[in-house]
């Protein structure tokens, strides 16, 4: 099936509910069992089925299956939140003594988790240029048990080479993860550039609508059971109306994505032609670092995008910002509404150097009238620059 004929029907059985159309919210905990072979066979397959509320409802299956048509893995794991997604992750290849190797541009609680928590637990990481590409394989070591990507980053949106660092990875031995909560499903497809374990903010655009957390992990077949029996050990587990919020996103994913980029390319074209602006940093736009790689890779671009500003000062900026009327400001993207926020990524490299003339800001353009978002912009460098 076509894609978005995927959206409106993976996941769905209206058939187990009576007809329904949208799988119901399944509210549970404990799961009777007519018999003691019916509970011992439970006990030997406790990844299928419905087992125990904490390792999923027919509602939590349904978005996982949703979720693994539309990326073309093997099976996908819902989880409470983008981060709880990319943490049981890692702590399902990595014990201590192994060696990780992550992309410099990563999101910053992913840096922190690596900081405050891998390495209390004897794990090293070293951090690499987010376009290194092949280059990589002269930092892996025997000890290398994972190579963790975001394509592109979330700050300053460089486009990696997925495969070749995929291919890198499995030469060493390695377990290839990838960050890729800002393509979605639709417009970047893990698992036909070599990756093992994709990994989604479903909080931001399969959610849609900013009143949910939640993450998903899809994997390989190979990788299934090792994230798997980690989410069962850590105890992480989603609640039903958060997954029927997700599934609910989920459906108009297609049409929303198509109106983020045409609203996203807008904004950034008209924000290259400013005289405030330096850079856009759009993975769509010429001049973006690796858009000859989100060419060949990628089949369309999201809502989320970065702006180097000239040589502004912090109250110019803060003038800037206070005063939007549709660009709110907010931590989180992938959201209905516009956000914009100011960014300081030299605060969050070590392997390589940010360096900018401005300061940056990272804006999504949500699902306002261009026009009127545009506007919203222009009274912005108004205020920037009195």
């Amino acid at each position: 099936m076509k894609k978005d004929t995927t959206i409106v029907t993976a996941g769905r059985h209206p058939d187990d509910h009576h007809g329904i159309v949208n799988p119901p919210v399944y509210h549970a905990s404990t799961i009777l069992y007519p018999t003691v072979a019916a509970l011992e066979e439970a006990a030997r397959t406790p990844f299928d089925g419905v087992r125990y509320g904490r390792r999923g409802t027919p509602t939590t299956f349904a978005l996982e299956e949703a979720m693994t048509a539309l990326e073309g893995g093997y099976r996908s794991i819902a989880m409470p939140s983008g981060l709880s997604a990319i943490t049981t992750s890692l702590l399902a290849f990595l014990k201590a003594g192994d060696h990780l190797l992550m992309v410099d541009s990563a999101y910053d609680p992913t840096r922190r988790f690596c900081e405050r928590m891998l390495s209390g637990f004897g794990v090293e990481t070293t951090y690499y240029d987010p376009l290194i590409g092949a280059g990589i394989a002269a930092l892996m070591r025997p000890d290398t048990k994972v190579v963790f990507m975001e394509s592109p980053g979330s700050l300053t949106f460089e486009v990696q080479d997925v495969p070749a660092i995929a291919a890198a990875a499995h030469a060493g031995g390695a377990v290839a993860i990838l960050d890729n909560t800002w393509a979605t499903p639709l417009f970047f497809k893990p698992f036909d550039h070599g990756v093992d374990v994709s990994l989604h903010g479903a909080t931001k655009y399969i959610v849609g609508h900013a009143d949910a957390m939640l993450g998903i992990i899809t994997t390989t077949e190979d990788a299934f059971l090792p994230v798997k029996r980690t989410t069962a050990v850590v105890g992480t587990t989603v609640a039903p109306d958060d997954c029927y919020l997700g599934l609910r996103g989920l459906r108009t994913l297609g049409v929303r994505l198509a109106r983020h980029q045409e609203t996203a390319l807008t904004l950034a074209r008209w924000l290259a032609a400013r005289p405030e602006v330096d850079t856009v940093l759009h993975p769509a736009l010429e001049g973006c670092p690796g858009h000859d790689l989100w060419k060949r890779d990628f089949s369309g671009s999201s809502g989320l995008f970065g702006v180097v500003l000239k040589d502004y000062g912090k109250d110019a900026v803060t003038a800037m910002l206070d005063g939007m009327e549709l660009f709110a400001m907010g931590y989180s993207w992938g959201g209905y509404e516009s956000l914009i926020l100011p960014t300081y990524p030299a605060n969050h490299r070590s392997a390589t150097t940010w360096s900018a003339p401005g300061p940056s800001l990272r804006i999504h353009a949500g699902l306002e009238d261009p026009d009127d978002l545009i506007a919203d912009l222009e009274k912005g460098f108004e205020r920037l620059n009195a």
